[in-house]
């Protein structure tokens, strides 16, 4: 079909770090790999090229977000390519190291690279004997490969194991061959900071260290070393991804909800999930209210801090998108949405509903109170105030004894800090600051240098 880097599309959750794709077959149908269940962007990648999706295969059984295949095989027809070892539990076509499927004249081969998870497969695209580019999903990736932790600190050294002989096994294609991961910058699967999201063989057998790792022991080493934290909601949705996520019948959307309602949600073990930016949440928010503002990673920090069993009341301000709330809490597997409050904090101050807010600080205003570092640990080593109590957000909630009377709460940009003083505030402390910016404004602020270490 003279296959050009024009047939295929890389489409980026830039909050999960992940990227699915879409592969223009030349017929008028398309190939899609590791879809997320937020369909959005490849449908309109899908639409603007005037495909139809006839194929969708998954890499492995995803942790960090549910699958779009099930949906594309109801509403489209397409065939569900997947690993047999996964035993899913809904149709497809399973497949064993070393089969191939035509799809329309072009081959994909299956490639068995267990390590990230046991029944991970790459998949080869080939023209002919060409091959074009190999789907590395969760194996090799760009600078790294996928952690392999996922099931179980028992298993983690056997999957780098593994993970070693798999990456062997795809370091051995020609120089040329284009990679394609799914998991990238920004996923905590985990990526490089700043990483390209593709690359080839021939680019990773010379910068990839992992790679370039003298031996088999010297790989796990490396690999086990730079396995930090990951979002609680992963240890759920391996499984919901072998049944296969509930098909959506309609546009999902949020309900109006008054104030008398959301009292009445909340009574019933609902809970209140404030997406505004965070001078707004600082200035009044409904008591007991998470802190999770709307943006890309937004998903991540709803699944780490949420239980996935509770409705979820959303507060947004006025004119955030309230389909974007919807699809990534989908995408994670959050259901229970019941609704958000019509109005906002207007309808809720206006009906004399209590509020509480949180003192906002700047570097310069810190002096000598105590400081809560709230950021993934490995960023807490990189450089912190000297001094910050180190306790991850993912953390807080079991861990809010820990926090310092008196406490400022630091992340990098301020978004998490007042996450985690939603936490506090909600765990009944009130003497809860939240820093505006991070710790290199301190050092600015202050002409300190920042402390790096333990």
């Amino acid at each position: 079909m003279g296959f050009t880097d024009d047939h295929l599309m890389s489409l980026a959750d830039a909050g999960l770090g992940n990227s699915a794709y879409l592969v223009d077959l030349g017929d008028g149908r398309a190939l899609a790999v590791d879809a997320s269940r937020d369909l959005r962007g490849l449908r309109k990648a899908a639409e603007r090229h005037g495909l139809r999706i006839a194929f969708a295969a998954d890499t492995h059984l995803h942790a960090d977000f549910l699958t779009g295949s099930v949906q594309l095989a109801h509403d489209e027809g397409a065939t569900v390519l997947a690993s047999a070892a996964g035993h899913r539990a809904y149709p497809h076509r399973p497949l064993r190291d070393g089969d191939e499927v035509d799809v329309s004249g072009l081959t994909l081969r299956a490639l068995a690279t267990p390590g990230h998870t046991d029944e991970h497969l790459s998949y080869l695209l080939l023209d002919g004997a060409r091959a074009l580019g190999v789907f590395t999903g969760g194996s090799l990736i760009v600078g790294s490969a996928a952690r392999t932790d996922l099931l179980g600190a028992d298993r983690t050294e056997e999957f780098a194991r593994a993970q070693y002989r798999s990456l062997r096994r795809l370091a051995r294609l020609p120089d040329e061959v284009a990679v394609w991961p799914t998991h990238g910058a920004g996923s905590f699967c985990t990526a490089p900071a700043g990483a390209k999201r593709t690359t080839t063989l021939g680019d990773q057998r010379s910068s990839n260290p992992l790679l370039t790792a003298p031996d088999e022991d010297a790989f796990v080493r490396q690999l086990l070393g730079s396995l930090g934290s990951y979002p609680a909601y992963f240890d759920r949705l391996t499984e919901i991804n072998r049944r296969g996520p509930a098909v959506l019948g309609s546009q999902p959307r949020l309900a109006p909800l008054t104030p008398a309602d959301v009292r009445a949600a909340v009574a019933r073990g609902a809970q209140i999930v404030d997406v505004r930016p965070v001078a707004h949440f600082a200035t009044g928010h409904i008591p007991g209210a998470i802190s999770i503002r709307l943006r890309e990673q937004f998903a991540t920090w709803l699944g780490w801090l949420l239980p996935p069993d509770a409705p979820l009341v959303f507060i947004a301000a006025p004119g955030q998108d309230l389909a974007e709330v919807i699809w990534q809490a989908l995408k994670i597997g959050y259901e229970r949405l019941a609704g958000h409050l019509a109005g906002g904090m207007d309808a809720w101050d206006s009906d004399g509903g209590e509020q509480q807010n949180v003192e906002l600080v700047t570097a310069d205003q810190i002096g000598d109170r105590p400081v809560l570092d709230i950021r993934q640990r490995s960023e807490h080593v990189a450089g912190h105030i000297p001094g910050a109590v180190s306790v991850e957000l993912g953390e807080l909630a079991a861990r809010a004894d820990e926090a310092p009377a008196d406490v400022v709460v630091a992340c990098g940009r301020g978004l998490r800090a007042m996450t985690a003083a939603s936490i506090l505030q909600r765990a009944g402390r009130h003497d809860v600051a939240a820093l505006v910016g991070g710790p290199d404004d301190w050092a600015r602020a202050t002409g300190l240098q920042l402390e790096a270490g333990e």
